[in-house]
């Protein structure tokens, strides 16, 4: 099974479908697009800054490798953790740039495929209430009796042990 986050717009009511147009599903697991493509899987995913930021470090740990006259050996192996690094870290610079975009982690899903995983959040999102919906009778918001309040302001952290007996 599979970890899935699903990323919605800021402003997106519980319980909108109009809000799934834009909605984002992000797998949390290593990426092997990225692994294999780098800099092109940002891309693809419009991904811009993190795209030039994974660009400008392959090519400075290239010619890093050049001027310390590494062996070729070494070099590839370095490379190839390199590459494991980004195929790690490249859901996570999504989910980065999704919240620089006004996206909000919405929900999070466990599911063995993207389309389950898909059904599943889409289908949490939608059987949520929206808040103008709530019950009026909700005792949490109820108005507190004047016979109820306490009349002197409240000084320190326990209230409750100073009270008189």
């Amino acid at each position: 099974m599979t970890t899935y986050t699903l990323h919605l717009p800021r402003d997106a009511r519980p319980g909108d479908p109009a809000a799934l147009e834009d909605a984002e599903l992000v797998k949390d697991a290593f990426s092997w697009g990225a692994f294999f493509f780098t800099f092109l899987w940002f891309f693809f995913h419009r991904l811009w800054l993190a795209g030039l930021a994974v660009l400008v470090l392959v090519f400075a740990f290239g010619g890093l490798m050049q001027v310390l006259n590494v062996h070729e050996a070494a070099g590839t192996v370095a490379a190839l953790l390199l590459q494991v690094l980004i195929g790690l870290e490249a859901n996570s610079l999504r989910r980065w740039t999704l919240s620089r975009r006004g996206f909000v982690l919405a929900d999070v899903v466990t599911a063995a495929d993207r389309d389950e995983a898909e059904a599943k959040a889409f289908a949490r999102w939608l059987s949520q209430r929206p808040a103008t919906l709530a019950p009026r009778n909700n005792p949490a918001t109820a108005p507190v009796p004047s016979t109820l309040r306490r009349p002197d302001p409240v000084i320190g952290l326990f209230p409750d042990a100073e009270r008189p007996r």
